[in-house]
């Protein structure tokens, strides 16, 4: 039998992938992009279970899980994140421009938490991210770090899936590969299926809900 983390600690290993949703209902990843420098990550849950009364009662409960909001703090916003998703264009004396009109991608946010026997690897599928506050201030008798936080917004994907972490029992195999390819189950054989378009691979969520 497994060995169970107690505890966990520290957030590492931030990466994003990104997504795309093809008319047909496919979803597909990119091959996740390192993002170093975590310093914080604070999501709330978004949406609360919402009761229909009846006979003087909570007859039935509706459940209204609409993902999570909140704070992804980083010691800078790296610059292949600026530029894949929130669309800031390189010119060609490589200076970055933030164009209005310019709309943003939704990614995979992938992360983890360090545990006492084993790393929590997490994935949240659907998200995306408000541009980061421009603020600095003086230094005094020491230099104190000035972070960027992007606010995330985590969505379900049409299929319903929110978010995947690793269990006390996951597979080596998916635990090992897990910043390779977005995870997402398989409906058709119960196994697991990575998405990375770059490679030409896709994953059909449509079979489950």
């Amino acid at each position: 039998m497994p060995k169970k983390n107690k505890v966990k600690f520290n957030i590492c290993n931030v990466h994003y992938a990104l997504l795309t949703l093809e008319t047909d209902g496919v979803v597909s990843f990119g091959t996740p992009v390192a993002m170093p420098g975590a310093v914080s990550l604070s999501l709330d849950p978004n949406g609360e279970p919402s009761n229909f009364y009846a006979d003087g009662y909570a007859y039935y409960t509706v459940s209204n899980n609409m993902g999570y909001e909140g704070d992804l703090e980083l010691a800078m916003v790296p610059e292949s994140f600026r530029t894949d998703v929130l669309k800031e264009a390189l010119d060609e004396n490589k200076v970055l421009l933030e164009n209005a009109n310019a709309e943003t991608e939704n990614f995979a946010l992938l992360f983890e938490f360090d545990g006492d026997v084993r790393k929590i690897r997490h994935v949240l599928y659907n998200c995306s991210a408000a541009r980061p506050t421009i603020e600095s201030q003086t230094n005094e008798e020491e230099i104190e770090v000035q972070t960027e936080t992007l606010s995330i917004t985590a969505a379900p994907l049409a299929s319903g899936y929110v978010k995947a972490k690793t269990g006390d029992s996951t597979t080596d195999e998916v635990y090992q590969n897990w910043y390779k390819s977005v995870y997402l189950p398989d409906a058709a054989s119960g196994g697991t299926s990575g998405g990375d378009t770059e490679n030409g691979g896709t994953t059909d969520t449509e079979g489950e809900g």
